[in-house]
């Protein structure tokens, strides 16, 4: 009795999808792993500013994403009206063709989709902002209890 299994194409190729997808999920859990590190790491500096670097580029990527949403979702409505053509084709065939003739262009904006879709990418789109204001805000009152239990056993020895 034979006991190879000899495996097909398809089962490879989603081996390999497999694979290369658990491959890809490691690489965005490092990546956002490396940010959370860094975003403690310059948080604890002396220099608050540090600390608001990347929840500003956060909050700038969600602003320039929903001003991207707002300035090209427009609908352009075209007032036509038919004309019939005869369109003649290389080997002597003549067909007749309805073409269009436009009479008005418009740009109409879907305000309730528009605001609804706004609004929910600019939430979706804040959550890494909250969470690294929420990481900063930690760090930042760690410093400060720290600081003041400093002051207060300066003052118990002093």
């Amino acid at each position: 009795m034979n006991n190879y299994v000899i495996p097909d194409a398809a089962g490879e190729n989603a081996a390999m999808n497999s694979m290369g997808a658990s491959f890809v999920l490691v690489l965005v859990l490092v990546f956002f792993a490396g940010i959370i590190v860094l975003q403690v790491f310059l948080s604890k500096k002396e220099n608050k500013w540090l600390g608001l670097i990347l929840p500003i580029i956060s909050l700038c990527i969600s602003l320039i994403t929903v001003f991207n949403i707002t300035a090209f979702t427009a609908v352009t409505v075209s007032t036509t009206a038919s004309s019939s053509d005869i369109v003649l084709y290389e080997h002597g065939f003549a067909e007749l063709q309805d073409t269009p003739e436009i009479y008005e262009t418009r740009r109409i904006f879907p305000t309730s989709s528009l605001v609804f879709s706004v609004v929910s990418i600019f939430l979706i789109y804040n959550i890494p902002t909250i969470v690294l204001m929420t990481i900063y805000a930690a760090c930042r009152e760690k410093q400060r209890q720290k600081k003041a239990l400093e002051k207060m056993q300066a003052q118990d020895l002093g």
